[in-house]
């Protein structure tokens, strides 16, 4: 079916795919800058900007981080705190945001009032480390896990999404005689795949991305996720100008930065490259719905 467009439906059109191919260049070529930096030598990089030549090409950046071994335990943890988080995270904002969007629950209102507060006002770094610390959590699994457990935006979204849900679905089992709890199980969480998967995305890059929270409290290295591991390699192969008096070793100390710079930022945001594309067909359902509904 040929649509005749006006002109000023074509010049609409066509100053949108303008904008749109301006947006994924502003994306893209950083992405394919870091990229390609990262197998590139610093050296060459510098004086010549990027190149394709075999000879300016180099792996030794990924060597040095691979070789370095609190990375692999790094990474193990890197996807065991994301992956838990995640699972927390969406358990307790579904569980928080399907009450409030039942029309019948007594209260919601203000439970809706207190959620809201919390995400204008906290009690800050200094409250919560005492927190953390008097609960026994510090350096363990449960500092990185529960304090940021409860998000009031994922909620807030979740409860649209609930919202949208037709309500004779509900009214049809309730005359079947199913209870609320069955209801929820059976008709609504299989109907809600986009938003949990929304909500799990978000967490799981969210905590991927996360390292000042292991930093303030995990003592122990060995709990260490990967972004607190690139973050020390970064500080260990980097110093401050005098502290080198031989040029020769400060040069190459700079080079070997650059180049863990790059490659750490490959590896690190790798994962969620891989993952977005299987998430893609969720993440757009599950956003409009949620949060336009």
């Amino acid at each position: 079916m040929n649509i005749n467009n006006s002109r000023s439906d074509r010049i609409l059109l066509a100053l949108n795919k303008f904008f749109l191919l301006i947006t994924v260049l502003i994306v893209l070529i950083p992405l394919i800058y870091v990229v390609v930096a990262s197998f590139m030598d610093p050296t060459a990089l510098l004086n010549k900007g990027i190149s394709f030549q075999a000879s300016d090409w180099t792996i030794e950046g990924y060597k040095l981080i691979l070789s370095n071994e609190s990375m692999a335990r790094g990474f193990f943890n890197a996807v065991y705190y994301s992956v838990a988080f995640a699972v927390i995270t969406v358990a307790v904002s579904i569980f928080a945001a399907y009450p409030l969007s039942v029309d019948n629950f007594v209260g919601k209102n203000t439970f809706m009032s207190l959620f809201i507060i919390t995400m204008f006002f906290s009690g800050g770094l200094i409250p919560t480390y005492l927190v953390v610390k008097d609960l026994g959590m510090l350096n363990t699994v449960w500092a990185i896990l529960l304090p940021a457990a409860v998000n009031v935006w994922n909620i807030i979204l979740a409860r649209t999404f609930f919202k949208g849900i037709p309500k004779e679905l509900k009214e049809a089992a309730n005359v079947d005689g199913a209870s609320e709890l069955l209801i929820f199980f059976k008709i609504v969480l299989p109907l809600s795949k986009p938003i949990i998967f929304v909500l799990a995305l978000y967490a799981f890059v969210g905590q991927w991305n996360s390292f000042f929270d292991a930093m303030i409290y995990l003592d122990d290295a060995k709990l260490h996720p990967l972004q607190l591991v690139l973050r020390s390699i970064l500080i260990q192969n980097q110093t401050m100008p005098g502290m080198i008096n031989d040029q020769l070793a400060m040069a190459e100390l700079k080079r070997l930065s650059e180049m863990i710079k790059y490659a750490s930022i490959v590896i690190s945001s790798l994962p969620l490259i891989l993952m977005y594309p299987f998430f893609q067909k969720y993440f757009e359902k599950g956003v409009l719905v949620g949060s336009l509904k």
